[in-house]
């Protein structure tokens, strides 16, 4: 098993998280977790200024429960309008996504 490691960069109206390791059921909350946390700074600066970008490429494997936790906080970032972007992704994840419909909503 390969951990779930988060590294987080604040440049030009961007915070980026890098994601690396493996995204499983066992992973999801600390990932969550610090996306929420993201997403309240992005809030507290003005709306539509900073962009939550999420790097996975350096995931190693995603599950369901993976992509769940993905859908859930792109949904709120939706709710609170800031944008939130999905960058590098490996192509065994971007055929998941395909294959499950989500590679239009999370792109």
């Amino acid at each position: 098993m390969d951990p779930l490691h988060l590294t987080t960069r604040r440049h030009h109206g961007a915070l980026t998280v890098s994601v690396s390791g493996e995204l499983d059921i066992a992973t999801t909350e600390l990932l969550r977790g610090h996306l929420l946390e993201l997403l309240q700074e992005a809030g507290r600066a003005r709306r539509g200024q900073v962009t939550v970008v999420v790097d996975v490429s350096g995931l190693s494997f995603i599950d369901a429960a993976g992509l769940g936790i993905l859908v859930g906080v792109q949904n709120q970032a939706l709710r609170q309008r800031t944008p939130l972007r999905i960058a590098g992704v490996p192509p065994g994840m971007a055929r998941l996504l395909r294959i499950t419909g989500l590679d239009a909503r999370l792109a």
